[in-house]
């Protein structure tokens, strides 16, 4: 995963009420209507919030009927969190290793 990759996940996790409908998913899949049920906003603001996780593959979604159940991508979301844990630490991608000290 690239930086800017890692940078676009993190942007849409940078939301509170994301991050509280993945808490909810990590449960298990839920539909629309129990999303809404949880929180105190809109339909078309759960829309609004679900298109940006389903954008990003951090949440799968299929439709029974009318009703849309959406469920946690727990490989996604575990890269995500994998690619982050690496930013502070020395590996072989690290950055530092092309970079050259002294020379300034």
């Amino acid at each position: 995963m690239t930086y800017k990759e890692l940078a676009t996940y993190l942007k849409v996790l940078s939301d509170s009420s994301r991050l509280e409908i993945l808490d909810l998913l990590s449960c298990g899949e839920l539909c629309a209507c129990d999303l809404l049920e949880h929180f105190q906003f809109s339909q078309p603001t759960l829309s609004y919030h679900m298109k940006a996780l389903v954008k990003t593959n951090l949440v799968t979604t299929r439709k029974i009927g009318n009703k849309h159940l959406y469920q946690l991508n727990h490989n996604i979301f575990d890269s995500v969190i994998n690619n982050l844990s690496k930013v502070h630490t020395s590996n072989q991608r690290c950055i530092c290793h092309n970079l050259k000290t002294g020379e300034c």
